[in-house]
């Protein structure tokens, strides 16, 4: 029998080995509980910033307050509705913490109806479960941003402000679509009308008006409505937005050129116009708008409208000022209409079309832009883009593309881009008295910069004396050609326009339009048969049938021959006087730096072509023709304008 002593340490040892070992088992317990680690700052910006719509997965902030009611994202997956319901009645999170998590996780069933959609695209029922889900997750995300007890000054550096903003805006945009394809039928009908209409998608309403989808700029639907933030354009180096609330929108109207012989007018607008949508809740209260299901449709101008009022609020409209234009420029089919129509087969283009790059605005300066030889718009794709991407220019300036029909001699083109910018700018302003009919700027490149001297310049008789001493013409026979020629030989320069810039312009010529390539070129190229019929009547008159044949000097008369420095009419027009009410620009390209300037060229214009005596400024940039898309040449341009701008208002304040 062991003793007492014994047996009391024996215990007393066993009881010291079990607290030991059961006070390390509660360190290590401990230890489990809370870890220590670091994240690397991507990993940090996304547990900050990723949700269902940059990860697919729910936010940090509504998986916070799902745990809150000691719920989880895998609960609200399979029990989305139960999830949601106990979401918006369970006491224990903020109006706020409510509103934002309950916009998401609507958003989130949207994106999975959406997905079901795509896998069953006839179904229509699928498609208005999808914009009702879309119109919820807007309605909530509305209630957070406008009637929750902070306003949205108050949360401007947070967050989730910004992620709840793009919960509203994506959830718009494609309720705003899916709305377009639903009820296109009951769109159209309404505007034939007074453009009012009120759909009924589920329990909801939806009221608005079709002007609010065409801004006025066409009669009529588009024929369908995109979304401007998932397009991307090759070719462009830049898209332009403003963050801002809203949907940014694009409406397509058509895919083609206007022809010549649809065009009614010498002008079209914008067959892409961009819009900015809101959706509405009705409502004065977080009350109110929880429980209505009326909602309006509000489209905006971003060119007209930077901000708007949201239930006393003044908030920035989101904008997109890139997609329109692009989505134009994609689908235009210029590229192989301007070649066709040099060499005058297929749909070519007969006459000059002025194309409005936004509607048009009675307060904004024209920038009127010219091409070159066998070029379109198209050459300006990235000018045209800085100018819309620089805030001041945008709200300062409307671009006016011309396209005008590149195989036409000077002075035939000179007459009719004239009379088709005259005609634009009454149609839009008959009396002439809104600021965008004075002040504008002319921006040519190449040709294009020739034919913007000649709108700027006083002919007087220099072109008509010029051409008399080249023929010998009878008094019976000069007399006839007066009522032909004049209109194209005696001008003034426009009244309108106090500003030009050219780009790579051959003013003298260029001994590039003499060697074996553009005379085969010039071979090829065809007139128009109404303008053939007048060049050929002016040859009869202008050469003795005897000796000489009309047929021969109808050859000359076209657009590389005029180019040429061998040109008698180039030549005289480079001698015409621009007048003293334009200050002018010269931006010329260099690709020859191992020469002096002055014997410099860019591959096509020598220095001494594109050089003018009397400009504001001439800048020279190491580039081949096309210098108009250099990056220094757009910078050169945008601060020209701006120059122009700073003029016009130092005058206004005399």
């Amino acid at each position: 029998m062991p003793s007492f002593y014994a047996t009391w340490c024996r215990s007393h040892l066993l009881r010291g080995l079990l607290g030991c070992l059961l006070n390390c088992l509660i360190g290590l317990g401990g230890c489990a509980m809370v870890d220590v680690s670091s994240v690397s700052s991507k990993e940090f910006v996304a547990l900050r910033r990723g949700d269902v719509l940059t990860t697919g997965e729910l936010s940090n902030s509504t998986r916070s307050a799902l745990q809150v009611l000691g719920l989880d994202e895998n609960t609200c997956m399979t029990q989305a509705e139960t999830c949601r319901n106990r979401l918006g009645s369970e006491p224990g999170l903020s109006d706020e913490q409510r509103m934002a998590s309950l916009a998401e996780l609507w958003l989130q069933e949207a994106l999975k109806r959406e997905t079901e959609s795509r896998l069953t695209p006839g179904s229509t029922a699928l498609k208005v479960h999808t914009v009702a889900a879309h119109l919820e997750s807007a309605r909530y995300a509305y209630a957070y941003l406008f009637f929750t007890t902070r306003g949205p000054t108050q949360r401007a550096l947070e967050d989730r402000q910004a992620q709840v903003r793009d919960y509203y805006n994506f959830s718009t945009q494609q309720a705003a679509i899916g709305l377009f394809g639903l009820y296109q039928d009951e769109l159209q009908e309404a505007s034939q009308g007074e453009g009012l209409y009120q759909l009924a998608l589920e329990d909801w309403t939806i009221r608005g008006s079709t002007v609010a989808m065409s801004l006025n700029a066409f009669s009529g639907l588009p024929k369908s409505l995109m979304t401007a933030t998932e397009l991307e354009f090759g070719g462009l180096r830049n898209q332009y937005r403003r963050d801002g609330l809203g949907a940014e929108l694009v409406a397509a109207f058509g895919n083609r050129v206007v022809t010549n012989a649809d065009a009614n007018t010498p002008w079209s607008e914008m067959t892409f116009p961009v819009f900015t949508v809101l959706l509405k809740f009705d409502g004065n209260s977080l009350d109110e708008v929880l429980k209505t299901r009326n909602v309006e449709w509000l489209g905006y101008d971003p060119y007209r409208s930077k901000s708007t009022f949201v239930a006393g609020t003044e908030v920035p409209l989101a904008a997109n000022f890139t997609a329109g234009y692009g989505l134009w420029l994609a689908r235009s089919g210029f590229a192989q209409q301007s070649l066709l129509t040099l060499v005058g087969r297929g749909d070519a283009l007969e006459k000059p079309r002025i194309y409005l790059m936004q509607p048009y605005d009675p307060k904004r300066k024209v920038l009127v832009m010219l091409h070159g030889l066998a070029s379109s718009p198209e050459a300006w794709v990235n000018v045209a883009n800085e100018v819309l991407g620089d805030a001041v220019l945008r709200e300062n300036y409307q671009i006016w593309q011309v396209y005008y029909p590149t195989n036409l001699p000077l002075a035939f083109n000179n007459r009719a881009i004239r009379d088709a910018l005259t005609d634009t700018l009454k149609a839009f302003d008959p009396k002439g008295v809104n600021p965008a009919s004075r002040d504008m700027v002319l921006l040519g490149h190449s040709m294009g910069g020739v034919i913007a001297r000649l709108m700027v310049s006083d002919a007087g008789d220099t072109l008509w004396n010029g051409l008399l001493s080249e023929y010998e013409v009878t008094p019976d026979r000069e007399q006839r050609l007066r009522s032909k020629l004049e209109p194209l030989l005696k001008f003034s320069a426009m009244p309108q326009v106090t500003r030009a810039i050219f780009v790579a312009t051959p003013h003298r010529g260029t001994e590039f339009a003499e060697n074996r390539f553009a005379r085969f070129v010039a071979s090829i190229i065809r007139l128009p048969a109404n303008v053939l019929s007048r060049v050929t009547e002016i040859a009869q008159l202008l050469v003795d049938p005897d000796s000489a044949s009309p047929a021969a000097l109808t050859r000359p008369f076209n657009s590389i021959n005029n180019l040429s420095d061998q040109d008698p009419f180039v030549n005289l027009a480079a001698t015409l006087p621009i007048s003293s009410r334009v200050k002018y620009h010269s931006i010329v390209g260099n690709n020859t730096p191992e020469l002096p300037l002055e014997d410099s060229n860019d591959g096509v214009v020598p220095y001494r072509s594109a050089h003018l005596e009397g400009a504001a400024s001439e800048l020279v940039i190491p580039s081949w023709h096309s210098v108009q898309e250099r990056p220094q040449a757009i910078v050169e341009i945008r601060r020209i304008l701006r120059e122009h701008l700073a003029a016009q208002t130092v005058h206004a304040m005399k």
